[in-house]
Parts: C-alpha cells; structure tokens; sequence
C-alpha cells in the first residue's frame, strides 16, 4: 500500500537539478577604471537579480557609482579574458537594502531546441548568439540536436518534453520554430516548466530574455532569503505515480535544499522541507501550475490539493 510503503521509507529528496551560476565573475573591457567597473557591475546586478531593468533602476546608482568598492580580486576567464569578481555577499546585501531581490545562484538549467534546426553552417553563429544571451542573463543554457515533434510529426506535449529535459539533467525545455509562418529571423517560442508553458515570439535573444523574465524571481522579492523549515501537505497522493510527479515538482522548486517525508495518510502526504522563502516559496511555484490548488485548512502549514 501506497501509505505504508512510504511511511516506512520516508524517503529523502535531492535538491533540483539547477546550476550554480557565477554571477559576480564579470568580463571587463577598457582596463580596471572606474567606468569599466561600473559597467561591470551593472552587467552583475543584471544577473544578480534576473532582471535586465536593473543596469538602469535608479535604485542602485549608489552601488554602480561605488563599484570599485565592491572589488574582491581580477581573475582571468576561460578564455583568457579580463575579469572582476566582485564580492558577492556585499553586493546581496546592497541590493535588499536597496529593497530589490536577489535569484538564487542555483537556476534551472534550460535545454534550447531550435526547429527547425539551423543549417551546419550557421550553428556556431547561432549557438554563440544564444549562450552570449544567456551569460549576460545568467542562465545555464544548453542548445541540443532534438525535436519538438514525435515520431508521427505531431507535436510533443509539455509532459513529454519535460521527460526528455530530465533525461539530459535539464529542469526546463526552451523550444524556438521558425515553421511556424514567422518572419525570417523570427522564432515562436515556447517555455515548458515542470509548472507552466508560457509562449512569445521574437529572435534569438528574445528567446532567453522571455525565459529569463519567466522564471526569474519577481523584483522585490528574492529566493536568496533565510532558508527555513516547512511542512507542505500534499492531499490526491494515490498512485506510486502520483508520489513520483509529485516528488519531482517539488524538487524542481528553486531553493528547496532538504525534503523527506514527514507523514502519510490515506491520499495525503506531509514532506517536512527546508526551502529558501519558507511555504510561500513553495506555494508560488506550485501554485502557478495546473496540477496543484490551494486546499481549504485550518492548519497553520500549507495544504495543496494535487490534481494528476
């Protein structure tokens, strides 16, 4: 039986699959001056936060203006670039003082599939022009050789996209069409999450961007807050399937870092989790896709109604 199987095992949860990015190692051009700096650390704040609005809010012009201030040392890049690598605890804590939020250094690692594919000789222009997009971003991208469609032609669906991205250690599925009658140079994009598929259209760069803008945090709010213990209940837990989708939705929640179950009864399972944010970290994300409802309680923690 599904309750006491997991009673017993009371299994841990691995944190996501996100990666680290490293968003306070910045290229720097025209040597180590003031100006160079403060653009360095507009392109920081940019990645720090998720939003491109950033290099110019007014909120931080201080923080721009005292660049130089924020220096932890000058480093070479991976390519022999010059860097700065500013101190990155310093900068967090100007940017809640400024009272803006911060993204999680952990993101989704999002697979890109561009469909058509573009022709061999274009790829490594097309491939660059992406992962440049998403760097200044700071979002860990990947452009692979898939397709959107299945063996028929028909179009796959978010689930089975989903499965795919995990299989490659992706959290999210990016995929660009051209066939879609779209102007030349234009794509229709689509982002498929573990919660939600959102759509626009633009050229490559606006690919990321709208990814990027879809699941960075919204300003003024951060998942880059005190980590703290939760308990979430999770009623319409059936099936070992629904355990194992419910299971991997959660671990897909930016800034849960510890979870097990704590309970089982009946349809209902308890996880006692450790996320950034607390429950409503949780309730954001999960409350933003099709398969979870808030539940009507009376108790103090979070009940989510789980819909297969």
């Amino acid at each position: 039986m599904l309750v006491a199987w997991l009673a017993c095992c009371a299994l841990p949860l691995c944190a996501w699959a996100g990666r680290a990015v490293r968003v306070y190692e910045v290229d720097i051009r025209g040597g180590q001056s003031p100006a160079a700096l403060q653009q360095a650390m507009r392109e920081a704040l940019v990645r720090a936060t998720g939003r491109r609005e950033s290099a110019a809010d007014p909120a931080f012009a201080s923080l721009i203006a005292e660049a130089p201030n924020y220096v932890k040392a000058y480093t070479q890049g991976p390519r022999g670039e010059s860097q700065v690598v500013f101190d990155g605890a310093a900068v967090e804590r100007a940017i809640a003082a400024a009272g803006r939020g911060v993204w999680d250094k952990d993101r989704p690692f999002t697979l890109v599939i561009l469909y058509p594919p573009p022709p061999r000789t274009a790829e490594d222009v097309t491939r660059n022009e992406l992962e440049q997009t998403a760097m200044a971003r700071g979002l860990p991208v990947s452009l692979v050789p898939l397709s959107p469609l299945d063996s028929a032609g028909a179009e796959l669906g978010s689930d089975a996209l989903m499965q795919t991205a995990q299989k490659y250690g992706g959290d999210a599925v990016l995929v660009g069409r051209s066939d879609t009658g779209a102007p030349p140079g234009q794509w229709q994009w689509t982002l498929h999450t573990n919660f939600t598929s959102q759509s626009w259209s633009g050229p490559l760069s606006a690919g990321i961007d709208g990814a990027v803008d879809t699941l960075a945090p919204a300003q003024g709010s951060s998942l880059a807050e005190t980590e703290i213990r939760a308990q979430i209940e999770i009623q319409g837990v059936s099936t070992l399937s629904d355990y194992a989708t419910v299971q991997r939705m959660l671990e897909s929640v930016p800034g849960v870092r510890r979870a097990s179950v704590a309970e089982a009864n009946g349809a209902s399972v308890t996880f006692d989790v450790l996320v950034r944010g607390g429950a409503d970290a949780i309730n954001r994300v999960l409350g933003s896709s099709a398969h979870f409802a808030r539940a009507d309680s009376s108790n103090a923690r979070l009940v989510l109604q789980y819909r297969p």
